[in-house]
């Protein structure tokens, strides 16, 4: 299923830099380049974006196995979970594991003065810390280093204490399958694994916690209707979780539409191994063992080495990051481990 869909990408060889910035298909370049050219003709309608936004929040509740009513759309992450940090009561203790990306953090630590705290623990300690928290909060995939957390532990932990659960999927929509449906609040970034552009963002509230979010940034879009929510009170809020819709960015949900129903007719589980496959062929060719993630490091010392051979990585965390996607192939592999070999 996977080779079905190789037409629709067009990388240059070794981009194994996902977890930075994925590559769109070519039918979302295409889309995006029509519109830009109706632009500049003065030919778009803005209602026609609606449904551009609307697939693309289907799309993106099918892959995360979540109701489309319990998902809002947004630009950012650390929008949504500022949301949900101005949701804690005073005094709230939250737990977020040791070197999380700042997205799931600063949000949380710009309430000190209303005396939340905020307590980083190692990974894989956020179960054992489930009972000396209100909320916790853990990427499903760390940014850094690609380590999964143990997110059946986690969420046991927070079910028999009483802790609220927020998991962004930033780093494993796309390629973990996850049933997201079980968590408290889910966030997630689609310009990584997901393919889309730069701009697109996604909140799953469970019905459980709705009533603990204000619509703090709600205008016209939050709306039940947005297009009859444009002008004036009396406040009229969708009844969903689409009252934390913030107005999208237009072109940006036009190339999400495209990036996400395409992701959305591939079987998870088949993106999964391949994904898994290369990063293991990558670690295996280097003598380090397997592990279970799409995203992999090894010494920073071969960073120079990778760039030379035109090879796409990033370094976070002091170390080479290299993560694998659907578009690549044993040759992107093959490609890194000889720069790193010096062959």
């Amino acid at each position: 299923m996977i080779d079905a869909v190789a037409h629709e990408f067009a990388p240059d060889p070794g981009y194994l830099n996902t977890a930075s910035l994925g590559v769109p298909p070519n039918r979302a370049v295409d889309k995006l380049a029509e519109v830009h050219r109706r632009w500049a003709k003065g030919q778009l309608h803005p209602p026609e974006f609606d449904l551009c936004v609307n697939r693309a929040r289907t799309a993106w509740a099918s892959i995360s196995n979540v109701p489309t009513d319990q998902v809002a759309i947004g630009s950012t992450v650390s929008e949504f979970v500022g949301l949900v940090a101005a949701g804690l009561p005073d005094g709230a203790r939250v737990v977020i594991a040791q070197g999380e990306f700042t997205s799931l953090v600063f949000p949380f630590l710009v309430h000190a003065d209303r005396g939340i705290t905020v307590r980083e623990v190692p990974l894989e300690s956020l179960a054992a810390e489930a009972g000396r928290a209100d909320l916790v909060a853990v990427s499903a995939v760390q940014s850094s280093d690609g380590r999964l957390a143990d997110l059946a532990a986690i969420r046991n932990a927070t079910t028999a204490s009483g802790a609220r659960l927020l998991v962004d999927t930033t780093q494993s929509a796309g390629w973990l399958p996850l049933d997201c449906s079980a968590f408290d609040f889910v966030v997630c970034g689609g310009y990584k694994w997901l393919l889309s552009p730069r701009g697109t963002a996604y909140l799953a509230v469970h019905p459980g916690a709705m009533d603990t979010l204000r619509p703090l940034a709600g205008g016209w879009y939050a709306g039940e209707d947005p297009w009859d929510s444009i002008y004036g009170s009396p406040l009229r809020l969708a009844s969903s979780a689409r009252r934390f819709d913030l107005s999208p960015a237009w072109f940006a949900w036009l190339g999400a539409a495209e990036a996400l129903e395409l992701l959305a007719e591939l079987d998870p589980v088949a993106v999964h191994q391949h994904n898994v496959a290369l990063a293991n062929r990558f670690l295996a060719a280097l003598d380090q063992p397997p592990g279970p993630s799409a995203i992999v490091t090894v010494d920073a010392a071969g960073a120079e080495r990778l760039a030379a051979a035109g090879v796409r990585t990033a370094v976070r965390a002091g170390r080479v990051r290299a993560s694998f996607h659907l578009y690549n192939t044993t040759d992107d592999v093959d490609l890194a481990v000889a720069a790193l070999r010096g062959g």
